[in-house]
C-alpha cells in the first residue's frame, strides 16, 4: 500500500511565506537562496521541461533550526520554481504525523522533500541530505546504535563535521542535488 498524503495538501505556507517567517538562520538562507546559480544550463532545461507537467505536487517537510535545510532547501526551491510544481512546507514541529512517515534511520531528519501525485499519493521522496553527505551518518549510525552508550555525543560532533566537510569537499553542492532531483523526478 502507498502512502497518502491528500489530507495534507493545501495545509502547509508556499516556500515564500517560509522565508519571510523564519525565526532562525533567516539570513544565511536568503542568502544561499539569492546566490544560486544555475551552473549547467542542461540542468535549467530539465527543470523548466516540467512546466507541462500538471500531475505533480511537492511537500517539503522542514525547519528554520535545522542546518540541512538551510544548504539545501535553497536549491531545492529553485528547481521547483523552475519546474513550476506547487510546493508547500509543512513546519516539522506542526506536522509529526508526517515526519514519522518518513524517518532517516528511524529519526526525524529534515529536509524531507515529498513528490506526489495530484491525489496525493507518494511518488517518491529526496533527503534529508545528499547521498554523499548522509553516508556519514549511515555510518555512524551503524557503528553507534545505543545512544545511551558513552563517547556518543563525541562521535556524533565528530560525524556532524565530517558532514559540514562533505558539503564543501570540492562539490558544488547545488549540483548534486539537482542532479538526484533530477534523477529521483526522472523515475515518476
Amino acid at each position: 500500500m502507498t502512502t497518502n498524503l491528500a489530507h495534507k495538501l493545501r495545509t502547509g505556507i508556499s516556500p515564500q511565506q517560509f522565508m519571510e517567517g523564519m525565526q532562525k538562520n533567516k539570513e544565511t538562507f536568503q542568502s544561499n537562496y539569492e546566490e544560486f546559480t544555475w551552473d549547467k544550463p542542461e540542468e535549467r532545461e530539465f527543470f523548466g521541461s516540467l512546466n507541462h507537467r500538471d500531475d505533480l505536487r511537492v511537500l517539503i517537510l522542514a525547519a528554520d533550526w535545522c542546518g540541512d535545510v538551510v544548504r539545501n532547501v535553497p536549491v531545492v526551491f529553485h528547481a521547483l520554481e523552475t519546474a513550476g510544481i506547487p510546493t508547500e512546507v509543512l513546519i516539522l514541529e506542526e506536522n509529526f504525523d508526517v515526519m514519522d512517515q518518513f524517518l532517516t534511520m528511524g529519526g526525524r531528519s529534515v529536509p524531507v522533500v515529498i513528490f506526489l501525485d495530484t491525489g496525493g499519493h507518494v511518488l517518491g521522496q529526496w533527503g534529508p541530505r545528499p547521498k554523499h553527505v548522509q553516508k556519514y551518518m549511515v555510518a555512524f549510525k551503524q557503528e553507534n546504535p545505543d545512544r545511551e552508550a558513552s563517547g556518543y555525543a563525541e562521535n556524533m560532533a565528530v560525524v556532524r563535521s565530517q558532514m559540514i566537510e562533505a558539503y564543501g569537499e570540492g562539490v558544488d553542492i547545488r549540483t548534486v542535488i539537482l542532479k538526484e532531483l533530477r534523477e529521483l523526478i526522472s523515475g515518476i
